[in-house]
């Protein structure tokens, strides 16, 4: 078949060699890459091919002709539906594979190391039931029933859901009730594309080791009749949930929570422990969805630094201190830096909570901050957002030149691209990249890197 005779519709049989970052198989048929959801390497299939550009296509899994060793049967009724999960398809030795090689790849493609110092990843200790928190959209069926779930790929066609794999079975029987209670309300639910209705989001939370859980609405508006009442009902209901909000977003967006939250019953945050100290989690707050895979990486930045009392560390892009206050038990001195000022007002609580003194905290854009710290740290710690660090902070490190840096990433591809940028300089080198899997059944992953000043070596 010649590249001319290539078309939309049409059906290719197709073995599948690669995965990638976004969770795709990939396949190469007349010298073009072909990507295809739900499947993995060592698939043959028939592919249908969707959208054919002149040197990828993307296509939807037809047939199975041969499956591949690595293929299991998902532990979702509706994994091949729900947006939720890509790889419930995937035995999860191969998914830890998958995820290191993505590591590699990125930081020899996008960051030009050669040989790059990676570690084997760290697994989850449990691949199902993991998350700390979930958002579901809410939506209603054909037949007028109240539905919460996660949207069909590619689609916003809600996938309704009374129980999800991976989020912590405590939460589950509240997904299925809290629908019930919201259809005898007869609250509206919002229409995405009109812009009209009530009730966005159901958003739920449970400290893991703690037990305690979080239920909160996002509306579009305050007015909710009779939501105070059920809001007590909630409580006496579940034991373990511990307050009821009302989060406003009035706006229209595909942002999740607005930027005002109301208490209506109980306390407006919940108790965790981590890293042997108490945190305070409110319902948007940013923590880590997997508790135990973020504490594991913790020891590894713990021990890798090695601190001995007398260092000063600024913890850039700090949220409300879960990273910087166990840190600061071992430092002399920490400066936390967080433009939300809710996450900087939490964190201070969750420092005095410990009665940890040695830190302060800064509200502002990281890249505004850190050139005018009016001091040199011995250690910064970035954990930017996916979209990596801006280009002004990058700036500022290699003005400031702190002996090391420590980099947590939630996305390889900028973590190499800045990488790149801090090394290109001379200035700095990668010592070690440790990748952690804080994501079982989807092809997100983790890593820190590590920093050092060359003339340290």
């Amino acid at each position: 078949m010649t590249n001319t005779t290539w078309q939309q519709g049409e059906v290719i049989e197709l073995e599948i060699s690669d995965l990638s970052d976004t969770g795709d198989g990939v396949g190469r048929f007349d010298q073009r890459v072909v990507f295809v959801p739900d499947t993995v390497v060592g698939d043959r299939a028939l592919v249908q091919l969707l959208y054919v550009k002149p040197k990828y296509a993307h296509g939807k899994l037809k047939e199975l002709l041969q499956r591949s060793p690595q293929r299991i049967r998902p532990s979702c009724i509706v994994a091949d539906k729900c947006g939720g999960c890509e790889w419930q398809h995937i035995n999860y030795d191969y998914q830890l594979t998958a995820k290191q090689n993505q590591v590699i790849q990125a930081l020899e493609r996008i960051g030009g190391f050669v040989s790059p110092p990676v570690d084997p990843i760290l697994g989850a200790t449990s691949p199902l039931g993991y998350r700390n928190k979930a958002t579901y959209p809410l939506g209603v069926s054909a037949t007028g029933q109240v539905q919460a779930g996660y949207y069909q790929k590619g689609s916003h066609q809600l996938i309704n859901l009374n129980q999800c794999p991976v989020q912590d079975t405590r939460l589950n029987p509240l997904l299925t009730q809290v629908k019930q209670d919201i259809q005898k309300h007869g609250w509206s639910i919002y229409h995405e594309q009109r812009h009209q209705g009530q009730l966005r989001h159901l958003g739920l939370r449970i400290g893991r080791r703690t037990g305690e859980m979080l239920l909160t609405l996002v509306v579009k508006n305050w007015n909710l009749p009779g939501i105070e009442t059920q809001a007590q009902e909630w409580l006496q209901r579940y034991p373990q949930l511990v307050g009821v909000s009302l989060n406003l977003n009035s706006d229209r967006t595909n942002a999740i929570f607005g930027s005002q939250t109301r208490c209506l019953a109980g306390v407006p945050y919940l108790r965790e422990q981590f890293a042997g100290l108490e945190f305070h989690i409110g319902p948007d707050t940013f923590f880590q969805i997997n508790t135990e895979t973020a504490e594991t990486l913790l020891q590894v930045i713990k021990s890798e630094l090695n601190l001995q009392g007398h260092e000063t560390l600024v913890d850039a892009y700090c949220g409300i201190g879960t990273l910087t206050l166990p840190l600061a038990k071992q430092a002399r001195q920490v400066t936390g830096l967080e433009v939300q000022p809710a996450a900087v007002e939490q964190a201070i609580v969750n420092a005095q909570l410990n009665g940890i003194n040695n830190v302060t905290f800064q509200v502002g854009a990281v890249e505004k901050i850190l050139p005018n710290l009016g001091i040199i740290p011995d250690i910064v710690i970035l954990d930017p957002p996916r979209k990596g660090c801006e280009p002004n902070v990058i700036k500022s490190l290699l003005d400031l030149k702190p002996s090391r840096i420590v980099y947590v990433s939630c996305k390889i591809a900028t973590l190499a691209r800045d990488l790149k940028l801090l090394c290109e300089a001379g200035i700095y080198s990668v010592t070690r990249v440790q990748p952690a899997d804080f994501f079982p059944q989807t092809a997100h992953v983790e890593a820190v890197a590590f920093l050092s000043s060359s003339h340290l070596e």
